[in-house]
């Protein structure tokens, strides 16, 4: 039997890269998927094809989680889609690198209204849910840069350290309902996001470079390395794991 068969899972910004990936191999391993995405209708419906085309369940699932009467909608659509709610996978977020004068109030509220305020909310909206299957697990996808922060990376290096302290925090909180809560922290990771803010600038290739040659395995990440771990968290496979934060990264730090 799959790991995640009869569960239903809920991935936040899963149109696309790390999230779609992830929403793939939830389906493959027996989970129903509520793709989430909030301006990528054709990606994720993209993601569902396959999915259903695979043999799994999946519907595509519009909105934006730093507001939260679309996380309300999401969480109730996603329910009514498959009668329950195990897993939550908060994936969505944004990245946004920027010198110190540079950054503006606009700059901050962005990032930490999606990366922290949005994934605090839908982690709210969905506990009574995943209460009500028995528990459940809740993965949020931070970054290794909240170990190692990178010169204009502040306000991003901060949320993702927000998302860390989160989890540990809510793994305390939320144990004694029957969920856990882990994080995962990918190192660098090739998706359509990283390509184009490579393309043409020789140095964020030249960075990109750098980091695969300083990583043991010798190279930077796919989204088909990150996927099987969320799987890992979100599985009784990992029933005495809560409050953790993991780093994927290839041995890079």
């Amino acid at each position: 039997m799959s790991s995640l068969a009869g569960k239903v899972a809920l991935v936040t910004g899963a149109s696309k890269g790390i999230g779609a990936t992830i929403a793939k191999d939830f389906a493959a391993a027996g989970a129903s998927v509520a793709v989430n995405y909030a301006s990528s209708k054709a990606a994720a419906d993209q993601v569902v094809a396959v999915i259903v085309a695979a043999g799994g369940k999946a519907v595509a699932l519009q909105g934006d989680v730093s507001k939260p009467e679309a996380i309300d909608r999401v969480i109730g659509e996603t329910v009514a889609a498959f009668g329950r709610l195990d897993i939550l996978v908060n994936n969505a977020g944004v990245f946004e690198f920027k010198p110190l004068e540079a950054i503006t109030p606009e700059h901050f509220h962005h990032q930490f209204d999606i990366n922290v305020l949005g994934l605090l909310l839908t982690t709210q909206k969905a506990v009574p849910h995943l209460e009500a299957a028995g528990g459940g697990s809740v993965v949020n996808i931070s970054s290794s840069i909240s170990h190692a922060p990178e010169p204009y990376g502040s306000v991003y290096s901060a949320s993702k350290a927000a998302v860390d302290a989160i989890t540990r925090s809510l793994a305390k909180e939320l144990g004694p309902r029957g969920i856990r809560v882990n994080s995962i922290n990918p190192g660098m990771v090739e998706t359509e996001g990283s390509r184009s803010l490579a393309l043409g600038n020789s140095e964020v290739q030249a960075f990109q470079a750098q980091v695969a040659a300083s990583t043991p395995l010798g190279r930077i990440a796919q989204p088909q390395d990150i996927g099987p771990v969320v799987v890992f968290l979100a599985s009784k496979d990992s029933g005495w794991v809560t409050g953790k934060s993991l780093l994927v990264d290839g041995g890079h730090f």
